[in-house]
């Protein structure tokens, strides 16, 4: 792959490319913004682009982009590990072979997807190398929750963000890549957030008849219900990233329904397909009451995220809903 088979993210692009040109490559970067924005396909590009031979890297037709496109480039090292946590085991293995010169290419990078899950002991090894970086060794980080790293760490990388996709983008990226229908790929794409990691995810029959379940089901009289507000908790589901799924498929609809209210404008909604049930919402709370909701939906969000009880969470957050 190369820097022009990326969607999106020109900006960042040519920066990379402009730091390859000049010969200004500091020794440990941290790619950071949403999920499924791109930055672990731009790190690998940009490892491929600094061994490349070619005179506009990465060619993809070197001997070096050849290598690291069947993934066994021995100077392009990608640190995986199972389980929630970067453990220092697996830290103290890169720096080990952190201590040598690249085999083949002009640089060794090492690429840290979710840099953010080292726990305190991984993190605590990798700043030495930080504080001391050995010569023709380059370190990518990229998190989606730079906040969660040391201060120490952050401070010793340069940064560099990339932003949301816009929906046209991702939608492009579906229809050209995956062979979505225009109309499906409109909706995954507003619904995406512009991550097409998350367009991926979603791009499958029962995401849309879960997102028109949970639409309905707000448009329909049992919304104001208590007894049916219980009801309908039970198909939250009871894996945390099914629960999660279907609390932003919730906020979006009140987020809709907020803009739609207080805007009149149908091309600012997420689910703009189904705007009759948004209108049916609109209509049916104030402004204040959809707030209310939104900031519900976001605080048993955070409780699910730190492991609370999931069922009392979520029949609590259903009726504090108005």
């Amino acid at each position: 792959m190369t820097f022009g088979e990326i969607y999106g993210h020109r900006k960042a692009i040519a920066i990379l490319k402009g730091l390859i040109s000049k010969e200004r490559i500091a020794h440990a970067y941290l790619f950071y913004g949403m999920e499924g924005v791109g930055k672990r396909t731009i790190a690998a590009v940009f490892a491929r682009a600094l061994n490349c031979t070619a005179g506009d890297p990465p060619c993809d037709d070197c001997a070096s982009c050849r290598r690291a496109e069947h993934q066994n480039h021995p100077d392009i090292v990608t640190v995986s590990e199972e389980g929630p946590l970067i453990k220092i085991a697996t830290v103290k293995e890169l720096l080990a072979q952190m201590k040598f010169r690249p085999r083949e290419g002009r640089m060794r990078v090492f690429i840290v997807p979710e840099a953010d899950r080292m726990n305190a002991a991984a993190a605590n090894a990798l700043l030495k190398t930080l504080e001391e970086p050995s010569a023709g060794n380059i370190l990518l980080l990229t998190s989606a929750r730079p906040h969660a790293l040391p201060m120490t760490i952050l401070s010793r990388c340069q940064h560099l963000r990339f932003s949301p996709l816009p929906r046209a983008e991702v939608a492009r990226f579906l229809q050209e890549k995956k062979s979505v229908t225009p109309d499906a790929a409109a909706i995954l794409a507003a619904s995406s957030g512009g991550s097409i990691g998350k367009a991926l995810e979603m791009n499958r029959t029962d995401y849309l008849t879960l997102r028109n379940a949970i639409l309905d089901q707000l448009a329909s009289d049992d919304s104001v219900d208590p007894i049916g507000r219980l009801a309908f908790a039970a198909h939250f589901g009871t894996e945390r990233e099914d629960i999660l799924e279907r609390l932003l498929i919730l906020k979006t609809c009140y987020r809709d329904a907020l803009i739609l209210r207080e805007t009149k404008d149908r091309e600012k909604l997420i689910f703009q397909d189904r705007s009759e049930a948004i209108r049916v919402i609109a209509g049916r709370l104030s402004g204040h009451a959809l707030l209310h909701n939104i900031a519900a939906i976001e605080a048993a969000t955070g409780a699910i995220d730190r492991n609370a009880n999931k069922t009392l969470t979520l029949e609590t957050m259903l009726i504090k809903c108005i």
